[in-house]
């Protein structure tokens, strides 16, 4: 059966963030642009379709708000660089600080509709909120308007690389049938790897088959492999990967936001009893995404939130399952079906007994307050209030699979790099798919603004590549 062929001046493989601002901004640039989404339409937008939120330089935006904190770029480099041990890509971050807020007002502009109140107490950072599966609506609008195509059930299998070493076009299956896109450029923009079991046990080991994947069924790493097959180098931490706190009866996949929040404020608890984080370690955005890699590697998987009266209306849950509550703790461990419940008990007398119950007046849960119990292990490095004002309040919880953080090797201008340490011409990259900027932890709402940011600039240098101006 002869293969079908098409031409495009510009090629972007997926449709979330970092495609749709790549096809936005290719578009905008006056080039015929398509967009492969390798979902159908009712499944368009990858992760993106399932967040909430930009991390944002609040101080440089031209949005017309107020915002419950000033934060500037340099605040946002040195949060990135500190979670991430200084191992980011210094001029990956530079980049991403400092075009944020550009680039939230070009979105803003071309539709999207940005809240910036924060639904919750503790978040120290600046943000910008929003309904994930709106902002995909009004960006593939915005793509169409500027005159850009978007083609479903495309799954990009391998890249067409010419004699000189260009990248010239895209082999694809379009309801199941081998087309070949010829292009001038092409962006990999189809998101991480994680959506794939075989994956997930490869790169973060047994038992990572079973962990619940919050965002899209289509992230299984297909365009990745592509990349490096014509050569890209890889790039970033591959046994790293943002993994939130998740209420454990959140869908095996495509769960969206079933975070527990405001987990700071009281106690985690395995079901040998044991605490075994700070969870006051630091603010909430800040070590979320790496304690529920933690949670996942306790005993079947889960653990348990445990808070008191004075700090309930701190907890955001936004999860399936119902709180469970009860008068006692040990009462409360049996109904959270905690096996050692003498265990839990002794742990949370231990804790209480370290606490300072003179700071209770000092208790603010938008700042790190400072408030230590530092005579018991692990310590806790703030909002360390005792559990002891019933009723008192469990969630069962586990980790949830947001996105790996390894993945193609890319200059600062979205240029993917070969194995030789070269330019490939002809291809770029953005987003999850790209390796580099996150190791060990990461800045919550970060992912958003990544795809973001370098969507738009690949776009913009694809096009100009395209066209050779």
């Amino acid at each position: 059966m002869p293969t079908d062929h098409r031409s495009t001046d510009v090629l972007v493989v997926g449709c979330g963030m970092a495609g749709l601002a790549a096809g936005l901004a290719a578009a905008q640039s006056d080039v015929d642009v398509t967009v492969l989404e390798k979902a159908p339409i009712s499944r368009r937008g990858g992760h993106t379709q399932f967040t909430e939120s930009f991390r944002v330089p609040t101080a440089d935006l031209e949005l017309d708000a107020e915002f419950n904190v000033d934060y500037s770029p340099s605040e946002y480099y040195s949060d990135i660089m500190q979670l991430t041990n200084y191992q980011a890509d210094d001029d990956l971050v530079d980049v991403l600080t400092n075009e944020a807020a550009p680039t939230v007002d070009w979105l803003a502009d071309n539709g999207v509709d940005f809240e910036t109140d924060p639904p919750h107490p503790g978040y120290t950072a600046g943000r910008v909120w929003l309904d994930g599966e709106s902002m995909v609506d009004a960006l593939v609008e915005a793509v169409e308007s500027a005159g850009g195509s978007i083609i479903y059930d495309a799954e990009a299998r391998s890249l067409v690389r010419n004699e000189e070493g260009r990248i010239v076009g895209v082999d694809a299956r379009i309801d199941g049938r081998l087309t070949t896109f010829d292009a001038g450029a092409v962006v990999l923009a189809a998101g991480d790897y994680g959506s794939s079991k075989e994956k997930r046990v490869r790169y973060y080991g047994t038992g990572f088959e079973k962990m619940k994947v919050r965002g899209s069924r289509y992230n299984t790493g297909e365009a990745i492999e592509a990349a490096l097959e014509a050569g890209a180098k890889t790039e970033g931490e591959w046994s790293g990967a943002h993994m939130a706190i998740v209420d454990v009866a959140s869908p095996d996949v495509e769960g969206g936001i079933t975070r527990i929040d405001g987990y700071q404020y009281g106690l985690i608890l395995n079901h040998d009893g044991e605490r075994f984080v700070d969870e006051g370690e630091d603010a909430r955005a800040h070590t979320y995404a790496k304690f529920g890699r933690i949670i996942f590697q306790q005993p079947y998987h889960e653990a348990f939130i445990i808070v008191d009266s004075k700090v309930v209306d701190d907890v955001a849950h936004m999860g399936p399952s119902r709180p469970i509550t009860a008068d006692s703790i040990e009462s409360l461990a049996n109904r959270l079906g905690i096996e050692d419940v003498e265990g839990a008990v002794e742990t949370v007398e231990a804790y209480n007994a370290a606490c300072d119950p003179s700071a209770a007046d000092e208790y603010d849960p938008d700042i790190l307050d400072g408030n230590a119990a530092t005579a018991v292990d692990p310590p806790k490095s703030n909002w360390a209030l005792p559990l002891d004002e019933p009723p008192f309040t469990g969630y069962p919880v586990t980790g949830g699979f947001t996105f790996g953080f390894g993945g193609v090797a890319v200059t600062a201008d979205t240029e993917v790099i070969d194995t030789r340490d070269e330019v490939i011409p002809g291809l770029y990259a953005a987003g999850n798919a790209t390796g580099g900027l996150f190791y060990e932890n990461y800045p919550g709402g970060t992912g958003l603004t990544n795809a973001a940011v370098f969507g738009r600039l690949a776009g913009e240098r694809a096009a100009a590549d395209a066209t050779g101006s």
